[in-house]
């Protein structure tokens, strides 16, 4: 028998401000002083590098990262091994602007799996990620510094809400780091922080992990 215990007005109250507040986008906030990476880098994606995943692994002599000049949008098909795309120019504190989607597969397992990175050493040994997937992700997972030494730190379980959509459907991403402090947006809210980050200065960048994702609006603002 289940027993249904009726909500009271001050438990409804207490869930609903433990929820994220819903906030404008820093893009939306303030849309001056930004950088367009990708019309920046035009078909030949100049300023970017394919990097391996691991940084000893093998890198596939063919792309998998694809930029139409007719929409802008960037496609990572997903079935060039495990990698990532970096941006060139190393940067401090600023705000990554991500728009990205999964596109849904029809066959096989669909454990989407990508992320959206900032502050990546050179060569992707140390790197702070936002995790994506279809309709998971949307905290902070990194190989960084603590105390000096590499180790790997998740926000997952403080993630305040699953705010990411399922794989077909557009979501926006935005990485705030400033100082210590990295904060992550998705579709309207914080959902994640860290405020111990040691590394202070790195790459941006995209990752590509088995699965075809669609990216659009990569923007970056230094602060």
């Amino acid at each position: 028998m289940t027993i249904l215990v009726p909500l009271t007005l001050g438990s409804i109250l207490a869930l609903l401000s433990s929820l994220p507040q819903e906030t404008p986008s820093a893009l939306e906030d303030d849309p001056e002083g930004w950088t367009d990476l990708l019309a920046e880098a035009g078909p030949e994606l100049k300023g970017w590098t394919r990097l391996p995943i691991p940084p000893e692994g093998d890198l596939d002599p063919e792309t998998q990262w694809v930029l139409d000049p007719d929409t802008g949008m960037l496609v990572c098909t997903g079935d060039r091994g495990h990698e990532w795309l970096r941006w060139d120019r190393p940067t401090t504190d600023g705000v990554f602007h991500v728009e990205w989607r999964f596109v849904p597969v029809t066959e096989g397992p669909d454990r989407y799996n990508s992320g959206v990175y900032v502050r990546n050493s050179e060569d992707g040994s140390l790197w702070h990620q936002a995790q994506t997937g279809g309709a998971s992700g949307g905290y902070l997972f990194a190989q960084t510094l603590v105390d000096g030494q590499v180790q790997r730190v998740s926000t997952r379980d403080d993630m305040t809400e699953q705010r990411v959509k399922p794989a077909g459907e557009w979501n926006v991403y935005e990485i705030s780091f400033d100082g210590p402090r990295i904060a992550l947006w998705v579709n309207g809210a914080v959902t994640s922080e860290w405020d111990a980050c040691e590394v202070r200065n790195g790459h941006v960048g995209l990752e590509a992990e088995g699965y075809r994702i669609e990216f659009r609006r990569v923007l970056l603002k230094s602060l």
